[in-house]
């Protein structure tokens, strides 16, 4: 026969199951970080119900996805920012990022609030950093997306995807979509090559260090955002005759663009607001983004639009857990 004290504690213990459980379902979360909840169920985090816990920062920082120089993209946005500032009655700072761990640790840390993730850092940003991505870029008749291409240049004695066994090849980091995660998958599934077994694998650290490399001829092959490499050519940093490709995929969503999730709900609506009635006619962000064809910001929703991007994930076993 159990003692009172063990009678106790099993109550205890069941006491603190019940509440667990009741937890739980009180805030359904599936990938998310256990700071967040999702019971809308789509797919990223909700906004925090008690006021306490939501922030109102001035200033606002803003970050773009570091796939180039972070100097360009401090000219090409100043027209929007300055126009964010306007309908948000704050003071916006751009925010120069240097890789993508870097710009996922600084929306989770609390020093990021508006950003452009890149298509494969999305997912990680949404379930480990409170991201709320809304908006993507798109041309003016509703086209969005980019392919992943591999690309080499003339004379490498490369010609097909095959030709790269025994040889390098570039990526830009583990966390990009088209710069590893997509090609890696469909060098896997369709070709049986992986790396470090067929292939060497080089990180140049963002698409434009791959795109210069294979042009310099650093690199014999680079899989990189063709989206990057048409905005690098309209700005003559490469010449189209210095690479050619050898694979291109099916399209991908670009860049996500959001907020942290614990901003005042009426600030999220002032900032979703200024991304949609934004006139880019004349603009800087015009300037810059015309060369790959987009002039105009789309709304998106993250569980349809990013799909395939976790379905590409989950083929090669990325986790979305919190380091």
């Amino acid at each position: 026969m159990k003692t009172l004290s063990q009678l106790l504690a099993g109550a205890a213990t069941a006491v603190a199951m019940l509440a667990t459980a009741a937890s739980a379902q009180d805030c359904p979360r599936g990938d998310l970080d256990a700071r967040f909840c999702d019971k809308d169920g789509d797919l990223v985090a909700d906004i925090p119900e008690d006021a306490s816990q939501q922030i109102d920062p001035n200033p606002l920082i803003f970050a773009y996805t570091p796939v180039e120089d972070p100097a360009v993209y401090k000219t090409a946005w100043a027209d929007f920012l300055t126009y964010l500032s306007e309908k948000t009655g704050k003071e916006v700072v751009f925010f120069p990022i240097q890789n993508n761990a870097a710009q996922i640790e600084a929306m989770r840390s609390g020093r990021l609030h508006v950003s452009g993730f890149n298509t494969g850092s999305n997912p990680l940003a949404v379930n480990c950093a409170g991201f709320r991505p809304f908006t993507i870029m798109a041309s003016k008749d509703g086209h969005f997306g980019y392919e992943m291409e591999i690309i080499t240049y003339p004379g490498s004695g490369i010609e097909k995807v095959e030709d790269i066994k025994g040889k390098t090849l570039a990526f830009s980091s583990e966390t990009s979509n088209s710069g590893f995660k997509a090609p890696s998958a469909i060098l896997k599934s369709e070709y049986g090559m992986e790396a470090g077994r067929d292939f060497e694998p080089a990180f140049s650290g963002k698409h434009d260090n791959t795109i210069l490399g294979v042009a310099n001829k650093d690199y014999p092959a680079g899989a990189i955002a063709n989206s990057v490499m048409q905005r690098m050519i309209e700005r003559d940093v490469i010449k189209p005759e210095q690479v050619k490709s050898i694979y291109k995929s099916q399209t991908f969503p670009t860049t996500g663009f959001g907020v942290v999730y614990n901003l005042k709900p009426e600030l999220q609506e002032q900032i979703r607001d200024a991304f949609f009635t934004f006139n880019w006619e004349g603009s800087s962000l015009q300037e810059e983004f015309k060369k790959s064809g987009e002039e105009q910001f789309m709304e998106m929703n993250y569980k349809d639009f990013w799909d395939v991007i976790r379905k590409i994930d989950a083929a090669n076993g990325v986790s979305y857990a919190c380091k």
